[in-house]
């Protein structure tokens, strides 16, 4: 992981943004482990006030740093991300926010092969506001200027799955253990 976030703060140093929110990245995913959230957000993301959220600003292109994000995420043993989209997302359309059919389609090819979980925005604040009061959020703030379009990264066990995890509960629970 340490190589591609050093090639990415490279090439993102190089065209003159600032990398220090890769570095952070790069501290963050190793210590971070399931129920903890990584969110990059658009500019207009307000800073939360819940002690267990961190934001960082990145002054770069949001769908540059969820590449970067998720290809770090990528190479983690531990932890796999379960995305979140904003639903308004899918009603907005160029008229009232330029640019956003665009962003969508891009957002689309980014994340082919991988089904977001889509709720109304004020439900995904809520689960952070609820997640961080046990567990670690990291925010990063982007340049973007476009309504909803903050992706939430929900880590979750890479290396343990859902149904490995009923497996164990029903054997479990045939024991009665609860």
């Amino acid at each position: 992981m340490k190589t591609l976030i050093s090639f990415l703060a490279c090439a993102l140093a190089c065209s003159g943004a600032e990398a220090n929110w890769m570095q952070i990245l790069q501290e963050r995913i190793p210590q971070y482990g399931h129920r903890n959230w990584i969110v990059v957000a658009d500019s207009a993301y307000p800073a939360q006030s819940q002690d267990g959220i961190e934001t960082l600003v990145a002054k770069a292109d949001q769908l540059q740093v969820l590449r970067i994000v998720l290809a770090a995420l990528g190479e983690s043993k531990h932890v796999a991300p379960i995305i979140y989209t904003d639903q308004e997302l899918k009603y907005l359309d160029d008229k009232d926010a330029p640019g956003i059919g665009n962003y969508r389609e891009q957002l689309e090819t980014m994340l082919a092969g991988r089904t977001p979980n889509i709720l109304p925005h004020e439900k995904i604040i809520a689960k952070l506001d609820q997640v961080s009061q046990i567990f670690r959020v990291l925010i990063i703030k982007t340049n973007m200027t476009l309504p909803y379009t903050s992706v939430f990264l929900q880590l979750d066990c890479a290396y343990w799955g859902p149904d490995a995890e009923k497996k164990l509960r029903e054997k479990m629970s045939a024991e009665g253990v609860r």
